[in-house]
């Protein structure tokens, strides 16, 4: 047998076997796809989903404080600029020379100022979009498009995934939908979302966002249609996903790593399954009708870390911001991403702590960054934390929650860049990531009742307010009270222990 046949005869082989494993795969998705069909169909009961968790329900301070300082005597303002398009981009600033004076807590006797090592900063012209690449896979099925995070993409689909709905919403149309669903090729729109969230950079949460907005092209005029739609594709794609209804409408149920606030769920196995929204609304439920169990693989949570930066395609905007420090005044250009903000808008709220380990995306970052860095050179550590407070205490508008949004909604550093109020939590995560990435100092947050503010642990001894955490000594610096250097505590919470909320 010559080298040729041999060859022809192991690419037969080759050729069989994927077929029978392609038919074993399919007869296995088959049957468990007719097994869910069926459990579909008569495991349910009616359920009252429980309120969401209120965030700290401790008000904030109406007003706050001034730190007493000495009277200085400013030069004329200039009118601060409004929001508006950036035209180009910024360009590099050039720091002023700041005439070095003193401190307003110096440090002890023993320790002699050194400059504080900045952190390197990526020039703002090395840092350009980056166009995601463009896929040469041929897909099947109609096409359509996709308007996501400011970018327009091309998905294909079987048009078997569009399928009509019941009028009336029951076990039986869930059951129907299911099956119908399920002999079409979701698994050529699977592999095409796949694509996307990587060439994108998605995080779980966005990911879930873009099935959703799939949806909204397939069932443009039916809530219920989009929710089941993208129940069906979540699980397929192997997140925990369930969905309920009730006379009105159809809801989407998942587990997430993180607990959500303000959203309504109920708890199956120790498992919170929350009935979440992608427009940022918050929505009451009552009464519901829902199953106990999984689709078999199905087993991922959410997670809704902030830890990546989605390639958004949307539209730069600036906004000024001024402050004062030691009788000179400064113009800090912040730029923040109109539809990143968006994308951050549609997020339920988390935990504190994952606001202070959040992702800044390199447009916004990299201009602020690069300002201050300038501005602080051959400042010590001290003055440089100092200089920093002052920007985020007096450079930002002070409003709480209630006022601003008519609930607590905590903010990620480029929405405190965007809104034109913030109040002490959504300050105290904008400080701490502005210290660690400029100065590379550990910070922590203080959670104290009704308050939030951030402590830092300083390389050279200081005095004031501080907190002992895993046997280090971090000093108290406040974002929100204003005028306070580090080391000052708000009289309202002088005496009072704070949690701690540790960040990196």
């Amino acid at each position: 047998m010559t080298m040729v046949s041999q060859f022809s005869y192991a690419e037969d082989d080759f050729a069989k076997w994927k077929q029978q494993t392609q038919d074993s795969f399919q007869e296995y998705k088959d049957k468990r796809d007719k097994e869910f069909t069926a459990f579909l169909e008569m495991h349910w009961k009616e359920m009252d989903l429980l309120k969401g968790i209120e965030l700290d329900p401790v008000p904030k301070p109406a007003v706050i404080p001034v730190a007493q300082k000495m009277p200085v005597k400013l030069p004329p303002l200039e009118p601060t600029p409004v929001v508006q398009d950036l035209p180009k981009p910024v360009p590099d600033v050039k720091a002023p020379e700041v005439p070095v004076s003193s401190v307003n807590l110096p440090t002890a006797p023993e320790d002699k100022p050194e400059p504080v090592v900045l952190k390197p900063v990526t020039p703002l012209s090395v840092i350009k979009p980056v166009l995601p690449p463009q896929s040469f896979v041929a897909h099947k099925g109609r096409k359509m498009m996709i308007t996501y995070l400011g970018g327009s993409y091309a998905f294909y689909y079987d048009p078997k995934l569009k399928t009509n709905l019941s009028q009336r919403i029951d076990e039986k149309a869930v059951s129907k939908f299911w099956s119908t669903m399920s002999l079409a090729d979701y698994d050529d729109l699977i592999a095409q979302v796949d694509e996307k969230s990587n060439m994108l950079q998605l995080n779980d949460w966005a990911y879930a966002l873009l099935v959703h907005e799939i949806s909204k092209q397939l069932y443009p005029s039916s809530e219920a249609g989009q929710s089941l739609f993208t129940w069906f594709m979540l699980a397929k794609a192997g997140y925990q996903s369930r969905i309920a209804y009730n006379d009105r409408n159809v809801f989407l149920l998942v587990p997430t790593q993180q607990p959500l606030y303000a959203v309504p769920y109920f708890t199956f196995n120790k498992v919170r399954y929350y009935a979440v929204r992608f427009d940022g609304n918050g929505q009451k439920l009552g009464q519901v009708y829902t199953y106990d169990g999984n689709y078999p693989g199905a087993d991922k949570p959410l997670n809704m870390q902030m830890n990546n930066e989605a390639l958004v395609n949307g539209r730069p905007v600036r906004r000024d911001l001024s402050f004062e420090f030691e009788g000179r005044r400064y113009v800090i250009r912040a730029i923040y991403d109109n539809e990143r903000i968006r994308f951050m808008e549609t997020y339920p709220q988390l935990d504190l702590e994952w606001y202070f380990k959040g992702r800044v995306s390199n447009l916004a970052s990299t201009p602020l960054q690069q300002q201050l860095s300038d501005y602080m050179r051959g400042m010590d550590e001290q003055k440089a934390v100092n200089f920093l407070l002052r920007f985020v205490q007096t450079s930002l508008r002070y409003k709480t929650d209630e006022v601003q949004f008519g609930k607590e909604n905590y903010l990620f550093p480029e929405e405190t860049l965007y809104y034109p109020y913030s109040d002490c939590e959504d300050r105290s995560i904008l400080f701490a990531w502005l210290v660690h990435s400029l100065l590379g100092m550990d910070v922590i947050g203080l959670d104290y009742p009704g308050h939030v503010a951030t402590a830092v642990l300083f390389r050279g001894s200081m005095v004031g307010d501080a907190i002992v955490h895993n046997g280090k000594r971090y000093t108290v610096a406040d974002p929100t009270y204003i005028n306070a250097s580090a080391g000052m505590t708000m009289p309202d919470f002088k005496n009072t222990k704070p949690g701690v909320i540790t960040i990196r």
